[in-house]
């Protein structure tokens, strides 16, 4: 074994040293097994680390030029991304696979994506989700999962919404708490994008503007919870923040992840163009530049040698990355799954559970004295499915977040399944007169409308005609083939054989959030030719609908539901599950209610001022507010209690206790939601402090206890959050600003 010392290390014999040869990345973690501490077996495993391959731990193993021609001309992440494997001493280096509506990688089980997730309000359903994806990511090579999306978006019209949970930070950071947890279960996960990455269009250019109180208020509470409960790794986003590049921002990766928050994990770039110094980048706490060799391999060398960067920042980096996947090594080598996990027939009942659960039921009018949903299969004699969406496997969009399914269940297949003694006609061809024809001539008529990933997605690969300065980042090619690849890069679109690799300039932010003339010509003329007609949301955000809404007695969102989602609609209209999604944004009646949104903005402003909160501080209503949906039965809350704080002096959480009573005429699901209305000034008249779903059957009354936090109450002064003191008002309510709340007051 080398007798390497790193800066601080005492030159001593350590119990591990060997004297038959290095110690290897097996024998390390059997040593964490017996007791050892990751961190200093790292080190010991770093020292005999030469100097090369400590560089070689800092960027993708993969060169840039094959790399990026696979993922154009190929597939995105059909392998695992790998970076800093050694095989001379059997570390298997951070292999990588994206998310998060599952894994990206081979063909795998696509969940519906994380806001229809987040409209389930159910984090124990999440971390579920969580437990199958670490699952299929290990079975299929993977030791690493990139897709804990939290950023909160500010605007609707973010193209990349989909992979998000909802307009709220205490939603953001339970839900990606709960992913995080069932995926530690057997691999490292990683939150992303760090930080305040919600535009796709601008993404590689736009600065942030933010002030400190309202970055830690808004939009970092969520990645705070999720590193405090034990993420194994942050990646940083393009955009750069107050005029320093998130991927090489000391503020955000050394000074709030490391110092603040006490971050012990390793911080990984987004691809390709996710910093802009390599020197700099790893100085200010970027571990890792992802997913090939690229700027690092170009400059640290050189940069090392005049003094630029130190052998002590690349140590610290390579610590960073080996205490890490040692210790996750040794806690999870025994979870070796078989192959077979993969689209597993377990894991699709779980994408079909989700899909049902995550459907919100906007209205739900009565036709012929009773509401239209759920509709009674035995009365259907015939029963109509169109849209151009209706038979579309429509799982979201075909970026860095596609899961490539064996199969998808499409609206119709899964009602056709569904209704074996029912006639079900199919119209996808997009023609209103078509439309209108069969729906006069059917029961009930189901229109699926809305948006595909050539509607809304991530901006997969920037085009460097909007973005020029991105080509300094790229090695120049060196070859025939590798100059062929730069031009792809600079306008081409990959293979033109029709490939599922990803495409130059492809996807971006939504540029109406209303629906296509033509959907809503054919609701329209639907609605007018058959009064039971009930209409089928696909999108991730909010869809202006103050047009069209009121024609029609049945709406709901279906979201993109996943490889099991048509079965999962089915179950929804058909009354097998309740109607139990509620809504994780808000949905405004106007764009001018939302805030400055500029898809090719240099710099933007964000403040604390969007969606439900944006609407209370105007005075107006919403078409559809934060946490509403509605269900096929009705509840009542019947009482409120409120605990102490933690007699130690724990004054982040209260403990609520809400009565609930099924007050209709099924057994249901009711999402109780506890708010505070701290009556502060320039600050949101309520804030979410808790939520619990709760099933009761016909009758049924319980008591649900809801441990609330008061971090969404606190502010930011002076480097520290404090918590105002004085009444605040403690609502149970079933959506924000609900008529028929319960409240009680506690003094804080």
């Amino acid at each position: 074994m080398s007798n390497t010392s790193l800066p601080g290390q005492v030159e001593e014999a350590h119990p591990m040293e060997r004297t038959d040869g290095p110690l290897t990345f097996k024998q390390a973690t059997q040593a964490i097994r017996g007791g050892e501490s990751p961190h200093i077996v790292a080190q010991i495993l770093l020292s005999q680390l030469s100097k090369a391959e400590r560089l070689h731990l800092l960027d993708g193993d993969d060169g840039f030029y094959p790399g990026i021609r696979k993922i154009i001309c190929d597939r995105y992440n059909r392998e695992p991304f790998i970076h800093g494997a050694i095989p001379r001493l059997g570390i298997p280096g951070i292999r990588f696979t994206d998310g998060p509506r599952g894994v990206v990688m081979g063909a795998s089980t696509a969940f519906p994506v994380s806001m229809a997730r987040g409209a389930t309000w159910d984090i124990l359903l999440e971390r579920r989700i969580g437990d199958a994806i670490g699952l299929e990511a290990k079975a299929q090579g993977a030791n690493f999962f990139a897709g804990v999306c939290v950023n909160l978006p500010r605007h609707p019209a973010w193209g990349r919404i989909q992979e998000t949970y909802g307009e709220d930070p205490l939603l953001l950071g339970e839900f990606g708490l709960a992913l995080t947890q069932g995926v530690q279960r057997h691999i490292m996960a990683c939150v992303k994008h760090f930080a305040l990455n919600s535009m796709e269009n601008a993404r590689f250019r736009v600065d942030v503007q933010v002030e400190t109180n309202v970055l830690h208020e808004v939009y970092l509470p969520h990645f705070r919870r999720i590193i405090e409960g034990g993420v194994a790794s942050v990646m940083s986003s393009y955009n750069s923040v107050n005029g320093e590049w998130a991927g090489q921002s000391k503020l955000l990766l050394t000074d709030i992840l490391r110092h603040n928050w006490n971050f012990d994990g390793f911080v990984i770039s987004d691809f390709i163009f996710g910093l802009r110094d390599a020197a700099l980048s790893l100085k200010n706490g970027l571990d890792i530049e992802a997913p090939f060799s690229q700027q690092r391999a170009i400059h640290l060398q050189a940069a090392i040698e005049s003094g630029t960067l130190s052998w002590a920042a690349v140590d610290q980096a390579c610590s960073n990355i080996l205490t890490k996947e040692l210790e996750f090594e040794s806690r999870t080598e025994s979870t070796v799954p078989d192959f077979s996990v993969v689209f597993s027939a377990k894991h699709r009942a779980l994408a079909r559970e989700v899909a049902g659960r995550s459907m919100v039921l906007l209205r739900n009018e009565t036709v012929e004295n009773e509401p239209i949903l759920p509709l009674d299969a035995k009365k259907l004699l015939r029963v109509a499915i169109v849209g151009r969406l209706a038979n579309v496997a429509n799982t979201g969009d075909k970026g860095s977040s596609q899961v490539f399914a064996p199969h998808v269940v499409t609206p119709f297949e899964g009602l056709k399944d569904a209704l074996p003694n029912t006639e079900v006609i199919l119209e996808d061809t997009d023609s209103v007169e078509k439309a209108r024809e069969i729906a006069s001539h059917v029961d009930v008529v189901i229109c699926i409308a809305g948006y595909d990933s050539r509607d809304e997605g991530e901006y997969v690969v920037p085009s460097p005609q909007n973005d020029p300065c991105i080509l300094d980042l790229l090695p120049p090619p060196k070859s025939t083939e590798e100059a062929e690849t730069f031009g792809m890069l600079q306008g081409g679109s990959g293979d033109a054989n029709g490939s599922e690799g990803l495409e130059v300039g492809a996807g971006g932010d939504r540029k109406s959030l209303r629906l296509r003339q033509r959907d809503v010509e054919i609701i329209t003329a639907v609605a007018a030719a058959n009064k039971k007609t009930v209409v089928s949301i696909i999108a991730a955000g909010a869809v202006i609908m103050e047009e069209w809404k009121e024609q029609v007695p049945a709406l709901l969102i279906a979201w993109y539901a996943g490889s099991e989602g048509g079965y999962g609609l089915a179950d929804v209209l058909l009354g097998r599950v309740d109607a139990s999604g509620r809504l994780p944004f808000s949905i405004p009646k106007d764009e001018a209610h939302l805030p400055y949104f500029d898809i090719n903005a240099h710099k933007i402003q964000y403040d604390r001022w969007l969606g439900q909160g944006l609407l209370d501080k105007l005075g107006v209503e919403a078409s559809f507010p934060f946490g509403f949906g509605l269900s096929y039965t009705s509840f009542e809350f019947t009482d409120i209690r409120l605990g102490e704080f933690n007699p130690l002096g724990d004054e982040e959480n209260l403990m609520v206790w809400v009565g609930v009573k099924n007050t209709g005429p099924t057994k249901g699901r009711h999402i109780v939601q506890v708010y505070g209305r701290p009556g502060l000034d320039d600050f949101p008249t309520r804030m979410l402090l808790g939520f619990a779903p709760v099933d009761l059957d016909e009758g049924q009354a319980t008591e649900v206890q809801i441990c609330a936090s008061t971090r969404p109450l606190q502010r930011w002064i002076n480097g520290h959050f404090v918590l105002p003191h004085g009444e605040v008002v403690i609502e149970a309510a079933a959506f924000s600003g609900d008529p028929q709340a319960l409240q009680a007051v506690r003094y804080l």
